[in-house]
């Protein structure tokens, strides 16, 4: 198997990190009985799917090194699953599921300007067009998970046990 620069590696980990989104998204959905958040949680499974073929393609620029990558993606997906397990075990509902996306969609967040900080000294033209295009994706995923988290705290009963 390939070595991975940094730069290899971070992109691995987003795509992995984009293929547990679809994951994570596709769980949190059943959680939910609120039209308006499903469609949006459809929307941003659908945006980690097109992410994912983003990193996909651009792996395959780096002679020799796209098996490896997608090896990183797959070690990278399988963490972000277990952690998903723990987090939403038995009897989680919607409010705990926000809970999880917003730290997964923070972290997604962090790991694609990770590698647009280290494309900043290797210059590669496909890894910057993959960062200018997902950046604002993931920005708006933040965003929305904090949003939808904060509706569904709002219609909790602070005196309700937990």
């Amino acid at each position: 198997m390939a070595e991975l620069t940094q730069l290899e590696s971070k992109l691995g980990e987003v795509m992995g990190l984009a293929q547990a989104a679809q994951d994570a998204t596709a769980k949190v959905t059943k959680l939910v009985d609120d039209d308006q958040i499903q469609e949006t949680l459809e929307r941003m499974r659908a945006e980690a799917k097109e992410t994912e073929q983003r990193c996909e393609e651009v792996a395959g620029s780096f002679e020799g090194k796209k098996t490896a990558i997608q090896e990183q993606a797959k070690e990278t997906k399988s963490e972000a699953q277990e952690m998903m397990k723990t987090y939403l075990g038995n009897g989680a509902d919607e409010l705990e599921g926000f809970e999880f996306l917003s730290m997964a969609e923070a972290g997604e967040l962090a790991h694609v300007e990770i590698v647009a900080q280290l494309n900043e000294k290797a210059r590669n033209p496909q890894v910057k067009e993959l960062v200018d295009a997902v950046i604002p994706i993931q920005q708006r995923h933040v965003e929305q998970t904090k949003q939808a988290t904060l509706t569904l705290a709002g219609r909790e009963d602070p005196n309700e046990p937990a």
